[in-house]
């Protein structure tokens, strides 16, 4: 018979039962893996990157938003975000300015031109959304971002 901490172990790597097409991380990985490849395929027809794109939709999201914010969103380090974030200025993808109240803190914000990019941007790129959650419903997508988030929360931050 096999007991219930024997079916739980073939998810752990350290198992002798593990098994990999049965580990989350792998298709995390993978799916991670192939989403990259076609966001860069995409992307790239007009003449953006996924770090640049990923901070421009964050600001989309939030708004103003300070460096140290858009890089807790993006998952990069203060100081990559900071680099993309002065060279997005030259292109006039965003502005920036000291914060009101810290003049240590930088707000950043789209420019109109980051507005016309971002709607450049969801028409190259619909068709990876649409055809990703082909066949699932809302509430399936909903369960999946429940459990990613716990799954995310469950890991350490540093």
């Amino acid at each position: 018979m096999i007991t219930p901490k024997k079916r739980l172990s073939r998810y752990n790597p350290a198992s002798e039962n593990f098994k990999k097409e049965e580990f989350p991380f792998y298709w995390l990985a993978r799916l991670h893996g192939r989403y990259s490849q076609a966001m860069e395929k995409a992307l790239k027809k007009i003449d953006m990157d996924i770090p640049r794109w990923r901070i421009l939709f964050i600001l989309k999201d939030n708004g103003e938003s300070s460096i140290s914010e858009i890089s807790i969103h993006a998952i990069a380090k203060m100081s990559t975000i900071t680099k993309i974030v002065y060279r997005m200025k030259a292109d006039g993808l965003i502005d920036t300015n000291p914060c009101p109240s810290d003049g240590r803190v930088t707000q950043v914000s789209l420019t109109e031109t980051g507005r016309q990019t971002i709607e450049k941007i969801q028409v190259s790129t619909s068709d990876i959304f649409k055809n990703s959650f082909k066949g699932l419903t809302e509430a399936q997508i909903t369960r999946l971002n429940g459990m990613l988030e716990t799954i995310f929360n469950n890991l350490p931050q540093d």
